[in-house]
C-alpha cells in the first residue's frame, strides 16, 4: 500500500483575490513504481471524464457545473456530506479554515454564498458513494481534500518577511503535502506537485517541510525534480502534472474555491460602486478595476494591503 498525495494552486499570478492551494490523499494497494498505473486504470474504469485539468474543465463565463461536480464529489468519496453553503465546504477542506483570522473585506458575503452553484444529476454524493465503491474493488481509495486559503493581507505579509512569490508558494504547498503524508501509517509516501512558477530545485524546501536532514535528488531538470522521502517514497514537481488525477482533483478544488472566492469579491464591491465590471484579478484587468474601483475601496475604509496582493 503507498500514500499518495497530490498537490495544486490556482491564483498564483493575479493581484486581486485569494492565492489557494489545495491537496488530496489517496490510498493505493501497489508500491510507489506502480501506483500512477494503478490509479490511471482504476480512474478511468470508474469515474471517466469526472477529474482533469481545471483549465480545460473550467473557461471564465462558461460556468462552474462540471468543476463543481469533480470536487464535491470528490468530497464524497472522502466522506464528506455535501456542504449547503460557504461556512460548511471550508470546514470540510480543513485548511481553508485555517485562514479564517486573514478574513478579507468581501468575507461577509462570502460567507452567505449557498452551495452547490448548480444542480447535478445524479447527486454529487450519490455518484461520489457509486464512485468510490469502484475505486475500492481496484485497490483506490480517497482519504482527504484539504484547502489552504491566502488572502492579500496574508500574502502581502509574507513578501514583507522576504519571501518572494514562488517561497510562498513551495512553502504552503509543502507544508500541506507534509500534513496529509503525516498520516502515513509506515507505508511509503509519494507527493505529486505540478511545478512551482519556474523554480526547478526543490530540496530545501522539501527538507524543512519533511522534517529531512540530507535530501536526496533523484534528478532536477526542466520537465521534474524529483527527491527521495523515507521508507522508499518520493516527491516530484513536474510540468503538467495534472495529468495524475491526485493533482487534477487538487487543481480543480483549487479552482472552485478561486472561483468562489471572486464571485464574492465583485459582489461585494459591485454592492459597493454599481456598474462597477467584474474582474478575474490577472494583471492588466486588475489594473483596469484598481482605477474604476479606487474611491470606493477608499471610502470603505479598508487598507489596499487587503485588496490588493504585491507581486
Amino acid at each position: 500500500m503507498t500514500l499518495v498525495v497530490g498537490t495544486d494552486e490556482a491564483g498564483y499570478g493575479p493581484n486581486l483575490g485569494p492565492l489557494v492551494v489545495a491537496a488530496t490523499a489517496w490510498r493505493i494497494a501497489a508500491d510507489p513504481d506502480r501506483v500512477d498505473e494503478r490509479l490511471a486504470i482504476a480512474v478511468e474504469a470508474s469515474a471517466p471524464g469526472l477529474w482533469g485539468d481545471s483549465k480545460k474543465l473550467y473557461r471564465g463565463g462558461a460556468g462552474l457545473d462540471a468543476l463543481e461536480r469533480g470536487v464535491l464529489v470528490a468530497l464524497a468519496l472522502a466522506g464528506a456530506p455535501p456542504p449547503a453553503a460557504w461556512p460548511e465546504f471550508a470546514a470540510r477542506l480543513g485548511g481553508t479554515a485555517n485562514a479564517a483570522a486573514a478574513e478579507p473585506p468581501e468575507g461577509d458575503t462570502l460567507g452567505r454564498l449557498a452551495l452547490p452553484r448548480h444542480r447535478h444529476d445524479p447527486p454529487c454524493d450519490k455518484r461520489g458513494a457509486e464512485v468510490a465503491t469502484s475505486l475500492a474493488a481496484a485497490g483506490v481509495r480517497l482519504e482527504a481534500v484539504r484547502g489552504r486559503v491566502v488572502q492579500p493581507a496574508e500574502f502581502n505579509a509574507l513578501l514583507a518577511a522576504g519571501l518572494n512569490k514562488s517561497d510562498i508558494l513551495s512553502q504552503i504547498t509543502l507544508d500541506l503535502a507534509a500534513e496529509l503524508a503525516a498520516a502515513a501509517a509506515g507505508e511509503p509516501v509519494v507527493v505529486w506537485c505540478d511545478r512551482h512558477g519556474g523554480r526547478r530545485r526543490y530540496a530545501p524546501q522539501v527538507a524543512r517541510a519533511f522534517g529531512i536532514t540530507l535530501v536526496q535528488p533523484l534528478g532536477e531538470s526542466a520537465e521534474r525534480s524529483c527527491y527521495a522521502l523515507p521508507a522508499g517514497g518520493r516527491i516530484e514537481f513536474c510540468v503538467g502534472g495534472e495529468a495524475r488525477t491526485p493533482v487534477a482533483v487538487a487543481s480543480m478544488t483549487a479552482k472552485y474555491v478561486r472561483e468562489l472566492a471572486m464571485l464574492a469579491f465583485n459582489e461585494h464591491w459591485t454592492g459597493r460602486l454599481p456598474g462597477l465590471a467584474a474582474t478575474a484579478g490577472y494583471p492588466g484587468d486588475a489594473n483596469r478595476w484598481r482605477g474604476e474601483a479606487a474611491a470606493a475601496v477608499e471610502a470603505s475604509g479598508v487598507a489596499w494591503d487587503a485588496v490588493w496582493r504585491r507581486a
